[in-house]
């Protein structure tokens, strides 16, 4: 039995909920139960970075082969519970670790020197912005090249080899140069653990040289190591669960709202508790999507400002108090800045502090922990859900097309819906999909991941792999505008080459809409490709593949009895051909507001 760290399965939700994000509580690693005589070949630099990774989670590596990783990379294929998994290029292989991390808890990849490092940037940059762990690991020069005044291919043509060093650290948490075989099980263990304790990425380089060199700090059963369990001040979490309590107690229409530092905080399932026993509305910002039940009897939807699920926005602006758990309020969660909330009312919840209206902040108490303990004591409320039942008007449904009339992008959602299944989770890429994937009802146990902080179009392709490869017994239903998608297309070639059977839907409407709805020019225009032919070209005979082109509703309705029946195994590609004007009405609505916010004039000097 190798060592753990922690154990795998607490990476994986605590149930079967959509409002179950990996808990990543990583605790300890236990002492192994190994003789200490071990061959040589096992006790290498690479092979106790390989272990590391297993130990933390990971069982499926994405890489980019070059010649200052080649070694490494051997050596971490040694490792029988680590997968290698080789992505077409660094940006797809660093997309790949990020949707991996969103199921698994944590991800990795592996580049090359430079030209791979800073090609990964910005997918680990995507991965700060999101609070996800991944562990970018990247083979670097010689050791006996540090300090001397070479230059090296792969570099800028400086004898300074950091440069990609200085890049990395805006965009991680910590960074460790592996130079020496000395130190190298220190730096390699500190830079997981931070990864796992701060829920951000980390940058590993480990010189060519020593891959393969043995140390006797890399037998079979390491020196053991912990990380201390994050705990709340106690005074601290009673004044804020007291403070809070006064506050809410007094409010006549209390709401919650859930923000995407939830899944950092470890606090979804707290979140969940709390409005069982508060019996307050419950909706989510759009970027917390899928972090809790949306079959939950008092959950209300999505809350987007002006471009909210219908009568959500009404009850949440109109409450005279409202829990926020984890936001983050940017320009385009926002909405270009025009939400109707006063701070006055609002109990803002972080990971690790609470502050309340425009009274008193407290620190060093964790999200979970606070909310737990209000849960105990709130006073029961449910004056804000019956407001909203109240108002509440079921959405009609989009016209029935006719025949042979082209396919509406709120006609092919409706379709969507009927899908999703505790079988199943969604990536939305950026884009109008943000929209029509943000009105889908997730059933219990459905998946849903999408980059709002960041919004790098053509992430999805990526994290689709990633995703997929994490959790293979959901069907990953992925939606793709054709912009997006001719950006990191390639890596189809990967997910063929690994058996996954996403279904992803590529949304051909002619260009960068959701740019053109925020400021339009001729750039939004792209090149129009036949994306069933490349996706066959990539195909080309080895792997399961299917696709299909659709230009009407019942050729969509076909393609997807196609896609789940005698097709249910294979990767389905499904162009739907819409009209390059054919958008949801929330992107105008969004558009136009994000516009008026990015246009606004100099303050005068």
């Amino acid at each position: 039995m190798d060592t753990k760290i922690g154990s795998i399965d607490e990476c994986k939700p605590t149930n079967g909920d959509v409002g179950s994000p990996p808990n990543t509580t990583v605790k300890t690693i236990h002492d192994s139960v190994i003789p200490s005589s071990v061959n040589s070949c096992d006790a290498t630099l690479g092979r106790h970075l390989a272990r590391r990774l297993v130990q933390s989670g990971v069982t499926d590596i994405f890489s980019v082969p070059g010649d200052f990783n080649l070694t490494l990379l051997d050596h971490l294929m040694a490792e029988p519970e680590l997968n290698l998994i080789g992505c077409c290029n660094e940006l797809n292989a660093g997309y790949a670790a990020d949707g991996y991390a969103r199921s698994r808890g944590v991800g990795a990849c592996v580049v090359t020197f430079t030209v791979g490092g800073l090609s990964v940037l910005n997918a680990i940059a995507g991965a700060y912005s999101e609070n996800l762990p991944v562990i970018c690991i990247v083979g670097g020069p010689n050791s006996n090249d540090y300090g001397t005044n070479r230059i090296l291919h792969h570099t800028i043509g400086l004898p300074d080899f950091s440069q990609e060093l200085r890049c990395f650290q805006t965009v991680t948490c910590y960074q460790a140069v592996v130079n020496n075989l000395e130190d190298a099980h220190e730096q390699i263990d500190k830079a997981i653990s931070t990864a796992l304790k701060e829920s951000k990425p980390v940058y590993i380089s480990v010189s060519c040289n020593l891959a393969a060199t043995p140390h006797h700090t890399f037998t079979r059963d390491p020196v053991p190591f912990s990380l201390a369990p994050r705990l709340s001040n106690t005074m601290g979490l009673e004044a804020a669960v007291e403070a809070t309590l006064e506050f809410l107690n007094k409010a006549v229409k209390p709401v919650m709202v859930g923000g995407p530092k939830l899944r950092v905080a470890k606090a979804c399932d707290a979140f969940v508790e709390l409005a069982d026993a508060s019996g307050y509305a419950m909706a989510v910002m759009p970027s917390a999507k899928g972090f809790v039940p949306e079959h939950h009897p008092h959950f209300i939807g999505t809350y987007w400002g002006a471009v909210s699920t219908p009568f959500c926005s009404e009850i949440v602006e109109s409450a005279d108090a409202y829990v926020f758990a984890g936001p983050i309020f940017n320009d385009y969660s926002s909405v270009g800045y025009s939400l109707l909330l006063k701070k006055e009312k609002a109990i803002v919840v972080q990971p690790d502090r609470v502050t309340v209206a425009n009274g008193p902040t407290f620190g060093c108490v964790l999200m979970s922990d606070f909310f737990r303990e209000l849960a105990k004591r709130v006073k029961r409320n449910e004056t804000a859900y019956e407001n909203y039942h109240r108002i509440f008007v079921p959405e009609g449904k989009p016209l029935k097309c006719k025949p042979r009339e082209p396919l509406r992008v709120n006609t092919m959602f409706q379709h969507i819906q009927k899908m999703l299944s505790s079988d199943t989770a969604v990536i939305a890429e950026t884009g109008d999909s943000w929209f029509n994937c943000q009105k889908l009802k997730l059933p219990k146990g459905c998946g849903y991941e999408f980059q709002m902080q960041y919004g790098s179009i053509g992430w999805s392709v990526g994290a689709t792999l990633g995703y997929a490869q994490a959790v293979p017994e959901k069907r990953v239903l992925a939606f793709i505008g054709d912009g997006s998608f001719q950006v990191t297309v390639q890596d189809i070639s990967t997910m063929l080459r690994n058996g996954q059977k996403t279904i992803i839907f590529l949304i051909n409407n002619g260009g960068y809409t959701i740019e053109v709805e925020i400021h339009d020019g001729p750039y939004n225009v792209i090149k129009n490709w036949n994306y069933t032919g490349l996706v066959d070209a990539i195909h080309n005979g080895e792997g399961n593949c299917w696709t299909a082109k659709v230009r009407y509703e019942e050729e969509l309705v076909e393609a997807i009895k196609t896609a789940t029946t005698e097709k249910k195994d294979c990767l389905c590609f499904i162009e739907v051909i819409l009209h390059k004007d054919d958008t949801s009405k929330e992107l105008l609505e969004w558009g136009s507001r994000v516009s008026a916010a990015n246009s606004r004039p100099p303050n005068p000097q």
